[in-house]
C-alpha cells in the first residue's frame, strides 16, 4: 500500500465532556496516550474497554464529505470542525479503513491500527447535531502508541512495512 497524509490537528480534553483543546505539538507515550489527555489519564468516558485508544484519529475527508451532505443521506448536511468530533488526531490523505492491524508512523512516533471506531450517540446530544448517521462507518480509527515520541500538525503519516 503506498500512500503518504498529513497531520492536520491535534486534539486533546483533560476529561470527558470538557472542551477539546487544541495543541500545536504533543508528546505520545506508549501504553499511556497523549500527554494531558483524558485517556492517558484513564478518565475518558471508554477507559475501562479493553480496546486500544491511546490515540484516536479520524479523517477530514469524512467532515468535509458530511458537510457537502455526501452518503449516508444526501441533502443532509452536518458540519462538524475538527475540535469537535472528539478524535485525538484528524487527517487528510490517510486510509484509515486500511490501517486495522497495521503499523504507521506520524512525527516521530509509531502507531498500530486497532479497531475502527463507531459514532455514540453522546456525541449528538455534546454537539446538538444529528452526526451519529452521517458518521456511521467512517467515525475513525483507534490506536495503540508502539513507539511514543513527539508529533506536530503539519507532521507527514506514513505506512510502515510489517
Amino acid at each position: 500500500m503506498s500512500w503518504s497524509g498529513r497531520l492536520l490537528h491535534i486534539h486533546i480534553a483533560e476529561r470527558a465532556s470538557a472542551k477539546m483543546e487544541e495543541l500545536d505539538e504533543a508528546e505520545l507515550i506508549a501504553g499511556r496516550g497523549i500527554e494531558g489527555d483524558r485517556y492517558f489519564n484513564g478518565i475518558g468516558t471508554y477507559s475501562p474497554k479493553p480496546d486500544a485508544r491511546e490515540v484516536t484519529l479520524i479523517e477530514m475527508e469524512v467532515l468535509d464529505a458530511i458537510a457537502r451532505g455526501d452518503p449516508p443521506f444526501p441533502g443532509d448536511k452536518v458540519e462538524v470542525a475538527p475540535g469537535e468530533h472528539r478524535r485525538n488526531l484528524t487527517t487528510r490523505g490517510v486510509p484509515l479503513h486500511h490501517l486495522v492491524g497495521k503499523r504507521f508512523r506520524v512525527g516521530e512516533a509509531v502507531l498500530i491500527g486497532g479497531r475502527l471506531n463507531f459514532p455514540c450517540k453522546y456525541l449528538e446530544k455534546l454537539l446538538a447535531r444529528p452526526v451519529y448517521t452521517a458518521l456511521l462507518n467512517r467515525s475513525g480509527l483507534n490506536c495503540r502508541i508502539e513507539i511514543g515520541g513527539t508529533i506536530r500538525k503539519g507532521d507527514p503519516i506514513t505506512p510502515l512495512d510489517d
